[in-house]
């Protein structure tokens, strides 16, 4: 049934939330006879972890997150507890923010995107895009303009992902209107999923990967797809009432020891810089959930300078861990 126009959300008490996904173990990790010492309980947000060299009668650890998601989660129902509430907000005005976050090779790519094909291996982003489009189609009396632009945060060097060069260096800017901004960013107006599909696979091929012992194709790099929602409708008096939400979908480069990733030379490089980043992007989160903390330290990393206005605040942040 359509709807004559989208509603602002609820405000929700509890602004940033973590959830934590465990993968299944990979066809070598089976080979190698490896053991699982993590259990989750999804009732509770609960998981225990199992010291496998402690001693038999050392109790397992547990860790309570806001939800939990075992090896045999399903990508839609991640999606529609953690990602799709957040796409409603933005829908009507407000700002968002979807990360994975977690060690390399853990399957943060799998959550942000999945597989295109079979649609049920669809991870978060391509939900996002038909979820998006899908309450556009059903909501009246309001005017939509969607817009796209993907960069990816490569060595604390920001990159447009769309570009005829997307080596080019582009610098941040702070403006009092506009807040954060990348300069020269391209952006895409789009009418429809595909067109959407189109600027991600696009940008997709100019992203910064490369091999290391834990995955063969681990993300170099912070990547950004970021959508802005613009809706507008008239009011009784005959003006107009023009509301505007952004939301990041963010897919962080893994954070790794050396030791584990034999990395050397640039790749080390990289490493250094992806650990630095993260470091900074968790003293933020730490900062805006500590109620007794006054300084958020957003300036600390491109990475949490370009989320500034979409962290805290009377925004929504789902980290997925």
């Amino acid at each position: 049934m359509a709807s004559k126009g989208l509603q602002p959300a609820k405000k929700d008490p509890e602004c940033v939330k973590v959830v934590v996904r465990c993968r299944p173990m990979s066809r070598k990790e089976v080979e190698d006879a490896r053991e699982r010492i993590v259990e989750m309980n999804d009732k509770t947000g609960e998981i225990t972890v199992r010291n496998p060299e402690a001693d038999a009668r050392e109790a397992p650890k547990p860790f309570t997150f806001d939800q939990v998601y075992d090896w045999n989660s399903q990508q839609s129902y991640l999606f529609e507890t953690t990602a799709q509430p957040i796409v409603d907000s933005v829908l009507t005005g407000y700002n968002g923010t979807v990360f994975a976050y977690g060690q390399t090779g853990t399957g943060k790519t799998h959550t942000m995107e999945g597989q295109w094909e079979p649609p049920e291996m669809r991870g978060v982003i391509p939900r996002t895009f038909l979820h998006i489009f899908e309450r556009i189609e059903q909501t009246h009396e309001q005017n939509f303009l969607v817009r796209a632009s993907y960069l990816e945060i490569y060595n604390e060097e920001v990159r447009d992902l769309l570009s005829k060069d997307p080596k080019n260096k582009l610098e941040l800017k702070e403006d009092a209107d506009k807040g954060v901004y990348v300069k020269d960013l391209t952006s895409y107006v789009v009418k429809g999923v595909n067109e959407m599909e189109n600027v991600l696979l696009a940008g997709k091929k100019n992203r910064s990967v490369g091999a290391t012992l834990m995955n063969q194709d681990s993300s170099r790099s912070h990547s950004i797809f970021t959508v802005i929602i613009e809706s507008s409708n008239e009011r009784e008096d005959g003006s107009k009432h023009i509301r505007a939400g952004k939301l990041n979908l963010v897919d962080l480069a893994g954070s790794e020891r050396q030791s584990k990733t034999g990395a050397t030379g640039n790749r080390l490089k990289e490493a250094t810089k992806i650990n630095m980043s993260l470091s900074a992007l968790g003293n933020v989160i730490k900062a805006l959930v500590d109620n007794t903390s006054s300084h958020v330290p957003y300036r600390d990393s491109k990475l949490t300078r370009m989320l500034q206005d979409s962290l805290g605040g009377n925004t929504k942040t789902v980290m997925v861990a």
